[in-house]
């Protein structure tokens, strides 16, 4: 007999099937049935999963396994099941189906689950079952948690300043803090962070774990007065520089260094940028998170110090300095000091992406926007290979349930199951399932699958274009750019018509019930349906004519208007002209500054898929008045 040492993945492949094994006499409980659930079974089985009625799950999972959707009474069964400490269900879940998106939930969640009940050892026994491109942030950092339990050499990577991480990740970091594998500077930086945010029983977990609970909760104590400082500078900012004034000799340069950053980036924020300026150069950059080091760009920018912005950049950590974005600023900083040479390979590299960089770059260069690459052309095998695919095919029938059923909820099931089965895919993979999508009407879907493409792309798909027969005759009478008008569309919505946003906005073009009634009123429209797709266009085009006549006819100003309010986007100009790319990349509202960006770079590419003039990112952003 042949023998032979095994490979990692025989091992990984023997770890799921012995961790798997013991879960086949589940199995035997299981009915062998063949006939499809309705939809009022669905529908009743997910009002059971809201209202925690695991029996009502059960039967209902019980009662079919032949269709399409018929597994995910079982899913939400099985999470019911491990929020009560029963992981049964869970895992003859996970042996039923083996595979899938809702596997991979499942296998997520009870990995979680073990973590939280500190079941190291099966934890790591399950975790083979979950490669690392499925594992959530928080699977991944219970499964370096119980890693670290078992393996004391293993020391996870993973960002200690963040105040958003899931709580295992904090755990983590907890017990990384305890057996000293984070230093004190580190741990108290964390802290700051946290109490800053208010993350109170984070930090003390934090602060007990690496024995500095004294230090940073004793009443009246130093860390307490920097905290008290910080939170005044949000207020009132000239008493918090008094404040810091009388107490900086008791502080070390650590906490005064830590306060400084949080100072500066308030003052960036509120557009205070010599004030801005002024204090993050008294902070320490050991201590500042990745959103203060880019308002401290910000406030460079804003006041157009070249010099200060690339010696900002210089200090970057490196995944912030790979940013497009921030590649695209130094690049222009360089130029603006004269060092071209430095600023070109920046550019070129920047100029590869096809967003609002990378067009920026490109014109940065000399170059407009490349023509349109041609459609790739897929083989029928292929088409029909894809649309067989069982995830594929879940994600269709969700859809088609959604629309049948005007539910909502299951619109955006479908949605998940059709990000994740496009993960991994190749090029053409990804083009012939953004053709499939467009043909069933779901254009939102089409361009998620489109623009996620490396080398091959097809623009047609990325930058779809329904409606024109509709929404060219507005544009025309209102005469603004029908290009201008796609790239909001698209932003909003992806041309999905009956889309709700959390805050009640609705339709194509996303209009607020009020601001749909206002301007109803002002066109004399009596009865009307927001989500009808010609009302829609109708009234979002007629409201994006009134806010840039509002705002100097400036189409960057118009556009963070529709997002955020005039008021907001008036707000923001600054007391001098100010280059449009400058303004954008200062807007204080992540939301909005990413949503202008988008909608002035899809506009470049529907001008040029129109054949319309307009093809400069730069001429349209333009230059924005001062206030």
């Amino acid at each position: 007999m042949l023998h032979t040492t095994p490979t990692a993945g025989d091992q990984r492949r023997h770890a799921r099937a012995s961790w798997l094994r013991p879960l086949a006499l589940a199995l035997a409980l299981l009915p062998a049935t063949s006939h499809a659930l309705s939809d009022t079974q669905l529908f009743d089985a997910r009002d059971a999963y809201r209202k925690g009625d695991v029996t009502t799950l059960a039967s209902i999972s019980a009662q079919a396994d032949s269709g399409l959707l018929d597994n995910w009474p079982a899913y939400w069964q099985a999470l019911k099941s491990l929020e009560s400490g029963d992981s049964v269900p869970a895992r003859a879940f996970i042996n039923r189906f083996r595979s899938g998106y809702l596997v991979e939930r499942t296998l997520n969640e009870l990995i979680e689950d073990m973590g939280r009940r500190y079941q190291w050892d099966d934890l790591l026994q399950a975790a083979p079952a979950l490669s690392d491109t499925a594992r959530d942030e928080e699977a991944g950092c219970y499964i370096s948690l119980a890693t670290l339990q078992r393996r004391q050499s293993v020391r996870p990577d993973i960002d200690y300043l963040s105040t958003t991480l899931p709580d295992g990740c904090a755990r983590l970091i907890d017990e990384q803090a305890s057996r000293q594998l984070l230093t004190q500077p580190q741990v108290a930086a964390r802290l700051r962070q946290l109490l800053n945010g208010n993350f109170q029983t984070t930090a003390r977990r934090l602060a007990q774990a690496a024995g500095l609970d004294g230090e940073f909760f004793r009443p009246g104590g130093n860390e307490q007065q920097v905290q008290a400082i910080v939170k005044l500078g949000k207020s009132n900012y000239s008493s918090a520089l008094d404040s810091l004034a009388r107490a900086r000799s008791g502080l070390s340069d650590a906490q005064a260094g830590f306060v400084w950053g949080q100072l500066g980036l308030a003052a960036a924020r509120r557009l205070d940028m010599q004030q801005a300026l002024d204090a993050y150069a008294q902070a320490d950059p050991a201590q500042l998170t990745d959103e203060q080091w880019e308002w401290w760009l910000r406030a460079a920018l804003r006041l157009q110090d070249w010099a200060k912005l690339e010696q900002i950049s210089r200090g970057l950590p490196a995944d912030l300095a790979a940013k497009p974005g921030w590649q695209y600023w130094r690049a222009r900083a360089l130029r603006a000091l004269g060092r071209g040479t430095e600023a070109t390979p920046l550019l070129v590299k920047t100029s590869f992406e096809h967003n609002y960089y990378g067009l920026l770059a490109r014109e940065e260069l000399g170059s407009a926007l490349e023509s349109q690459p041609e459609k790739v052309t897929a083989s029928s095998a292929l088409q029909q290979q894809l649309a067989a695919e069982l995830p594929i095919r879940q994600a269709m029938a969700l859809f088609a349930l959604a629309e049948r059923s005007g539910r909502g909820e299951w619109r955006e099931e479908g949605r998940r199951v059709w990000r994740w089965a496009m993960r991994e895919r190749s090029d053409e993979q990804l083009l012939v399932a953004a053709e499939l999508a467009r043909s069933q009407g779901q254009y939102d879907m089409a361009i998620y699958a489109a623009e996620r493409t490396k080398t091959s792309h097809d623009f047609g798909l990325r930058y779809l274009a329904p409606y024109r027969d509709i929404t060219r005759p507005y544009a025309q009478q209102l005469e603004i750019d029908e290009a201008w008008v796609y790239g909001l569309i698209r932003q909003e919505s992806r041309f999905y018509n009956v889309a709700r946003s959390g805050v009640g906005a609705s339709g194509l073009m996303q209009l607020m019930p009020a601001t749909a009634r206002w301007v109803a009123g002002k066109i004399g429209l009596g009865n009307y349906q927001v989500n009808d797709i010609d009302t829609n266009i109708r009234l979002g085009t007629w409201y994006l004519r009134y806010v840039l006549d509002s705002l100097q006819g400036q189409p960057v100003l118009a556009t963070a208007a529709y997002n955020a309010g005039p008021g907001r986007a008036r707000g923001w100009q600054a007391s001098m002209p100010l280059e449009g790319a400058i303004y954008t990349e200062t807007i204080p509202f992540n939301e909005t500054r990413d949503y202008v960006q988008k909608v002035m770079a899809n506009a470049v590419y529907y001008a040029g898929a129109f054949r319309q003039p307009g093809g400069s990112l730069k001429q349209r952003l333009g230059v924005i008045p001062p206030r």
